[in-house]
């Protein structure tokens, strides 16, 4: 009981610490007992999150998508050909049918390209409410931040 005492007060110490504390008190126990005693409590040091992972408490939820031409993904598919010429495909997806709304291939693509088969994807299919892009080099600086389509570059779709 005063092992649990000794580890509410001094979240930090482990088994080892506590185990000389106790001896400092005046318990005659030895290291294995109280290892065994700690492990019983389900008493443990509370390791701390690194700093890449403290972001996650932070973000709220995607929300829930009602309907076709609400929310499309966006991403590059990159790939080589026989002779060994890289090429790329811009995939456009619809995320609550699972669509695959365009596959534009090129052997590189410019910012104004991807706004191109973008403009004429929507007017084949109407504008979305949202457009989801990962973080990657290729879709940073595609998106034109004053268009109406609201963007979101929270991670992989």
């Amino acid at each position: 009981m005063r092992l649990k005492e000794l580890a509410a007060s001094r979240v930090r110490y482990g088994y080892r610490r506590l185990h000389i504390l106790l001896r400092r008190k005046g318990w005659e126990v030895n290291h294995k007992r109280t290892y065994r005693i700690y492990c019983d409590e389900g008493l443990s040091i509370r390791s701390k999150l690194p700093k890449r992972k403290g972001a996650w408490r932070y973000r709220q939820g995607r929300p829930a998508i009602r309907g076709p031409n609400e929310v499309w993904a966006m991403d590059f598919v990159s790939d080589r050909i026989f002779d060994g010429r890289p090429f790329r495909i811009l995939t456009v997806v619809d995320c609550h049918t699972r669509e695959a709304l365009s596959l534009t291939p090129r052997a590189n693509f410019r910012a104004f390209q991807v706004t191109e088969a973008l403009d004429a994807l929507v007017k084949l299919r109407g504008r979305p409410k949202s457009l989801r892009v990962d973080n990657g080099p290729a879709c940073g600086s595609t998106m034109d931040r004053s268009s109406p389509v609201a963007c979101s570059t929270s991670g992989p779709t």
